[in-house]
C-alpha cells in the first residue's frame, strides 16, 4: 500500500513553490499535485525534474479548477500571486482557496503568507502595503477559522519575505547596478533592515509543517535569515566574491521619480486600475520600505523569532555571508557563473515569475 501523503500546491512555480515541491517530492514521503496554467513551460518542467509532479491545468481563480486541484489531496500549500491578481482578488480567492480544501476532505492546509503590516505598525498609512496586506489579513483570518474548524483541517500559516535572492536578480525591489566596478544597491532604506529569506530554506519550514502536523496546527511560522542591513549585504558581498559593493540610500522621489507613469500602474498588474482598492505601484512600494525602514535590529515593526527557527531548522542560513558562499558555489554548479559574473547588468536572470512574464501573465 502507497504511504506517500498527496500535497495540492497552488503557487508550485512561483519563486517559493520550486523549493517546496522540490523538497516535497525528493523526501520520498509526498507526492505533489500543482495547479498550472502550463504543463510545458521550463518553471513546470524544472518541477517535474525532481520527481513526479501531477500537472492540473487551470487558474487560482475557478472554483472547478481549485476543487480539482485539493480532491484527494491529504496537504495543501496555497501561495497565490498577488502581484498578478492584485490585492483584492487574491483576498477573495485565497479565502475559496481555504473553503475549498475544507470542503474537499483536505487534512493539513498551509498558508503562503506575508507580515500584515499596516496593523504590526498601528494601522498607520505610511506602512499600507497591498501585496503585505493581501496575504497578512488571510493568514489571521485562517487561523481564526482554524479555531472552530481544525477539526476537519488542521491549518498553519508560514510567512516568509523579501528573498535574498532577490538582491542578486533582474526586475527585483533589490536588483543592484554595477558602477565603476562597484556592485550598487541605491535604494530606500536608510538605518533599517530587511527579513530577507533565502529559498533554499523554503522547502525545508513548509515540508516541516507538513512532518508536524499536530505542532503545526494553528502556528504562524514566520522566517527569515536575519535581519540584515545593505551594508552588511553588501560587506557580505565583498568578503565573498573580493569585488567591492556598497550601498546607497536615497529618498523616494530618488527612487521611484524614474519610474515615471509606471509608478501608478497597478502593483497587481490584472488588478482594475479604474477600482479604487487598486494600488499603485510607487504607493505600494513606498509602504513595503516604510516597513523595513522601520524593522532594523529585530526591534520594530517586523519580527523574528530566531531561537525557534534555529530549533525547528538547526542548518538554516543565518547570515548574508552564509547565504553568499552557498550562492556562489551553487551557481556554479549549476554553470549560472560566479556571483560576481550574475550580477553584471547583462547576465542577471528574474526570480519572481511577474518579472519573468514581464507583468503579462494570466490570472
Amino acid at each position: 500500500m502507497d504511504s506517500t501523503r498527496l500535497i495540492a500546491v497552488i503557487g508550485g512555480t512561483g519563486a517559493q513553490g520550486i523549493p517546496v515541491i522540490r523538497d516535497l517530492v525528493q523526501s520520498g514521503k509526498y507526492k505533489v499535485r500543482a495547479l498550472t496554467r502550463d504543463a510545458s513551460s521550463p518553471r513546470f518542467q524544472e518541477l517535474q525534474s525532481y520527481g513526479p509532479v501531477e500537472p492540473i491545468i487551470g487558474t487560482f481563480a475557478s472554483d472547478d479548477d481549485l476543487r480539482a486541484t485539493f480532491r484527494g489531496a491529504w496537504g495543501a500549500f496555497v501561495n497565490i500571486d498577488g502581484f498578478n491578481s492584485g490585492e483584492k482578488t487574491e483576498m477573495y480567492w485565497a479565502i475559496r482557496s481555504y473553503e475549498l480544501a475544507l470542503e474537499e476532505g483536505v487534512s493539513m492546509f498551509v498558508y503562503g503568507n506575508l507580515d500584515y503590516v499596516y496593523k504590526k505598525s498601528g494601522f498607520k498609512p505610511e506602512f499600507r502595503s497591498g501585496h503585505y496586506d493581501g496575504k497578512g489579513r488571510i493568514g489571521e483570518w485562517v487561523l481564526f477559522q482554524n479555531q472552530t474548524n481544525s477539526e476537519r483541517m488542521k491549518t498553519a500559516v508560514f510567512t516568509t519575505g523579501p528573498y535574498l535572492e532577490m538582491a542578486i536578480a533582474a526586475g527585483a525591489a533589490m536588483t543592484p547596478t554595477v558602477e565603476d566596478g562597484i556592485v550598487t544597491w541605491r535604494l530606500p532604506l536608510g538605518d533599517g533592515a530587511v527579513a530577507h529569506v533565502a529559498l533554499e530554506d523554503c522547502g525545508y519550514y513548509v515540508k516541516w509543517l507538513f512532518d508536524h502536523p499536530e505542532r503545526a496546527n494553528g502556528l504562524d511560522l514566520e522566517v527569515a535569515i536575519a535581519h540584515l542591513t545593505y551594508h552588511e549585504i553588501a560587506s557580505a558581498f565583498e568578503k565573498v566574491t573580493g569585488h567591492k559593493a556598497q550601498f546607497i540610500n536615497r529618498t523616494f522621489d530618488e527612487h521611484f521619480g524614474p519610474m515615471g507613469p509606471m509608478g501608478e500602474k497597478p502593483a497587481g498588474y490584472n488588478a482594475d486600475p479604474k477600482d479604487p482598492a487598486t494600488m499603485s505601484l510607487r504607493k505600494n512600494f513606498e509602504g513595503f520600505w516604510t516597513m523595513w525602514q522601520h524593522s532594523g535590529g529585530n526591534t520594530g515593526v517586523i519580527k523574528r523569532d530566531y531561537a525557534l527557527l534555529d530549533e525547528i531548522h538547526p542548518n538554516r542560513i543565518r547570515s548574508a555571508e552564509d547565504w553568499f558562499r552557498h550562492e556562489e558555489q551553487r551557481g556554479i554548479a549549476k554553470g549560472l557563473g560566479s556571483l560576481w559574473d550574475r550580477v553584471q547588468p547583462a547576465n542577471q536572470k528574474p526570480i519572481l515569475k511577474l518579472a519573468e512574464d514581464k507583468r503579462q501573465g494570466r490570472l
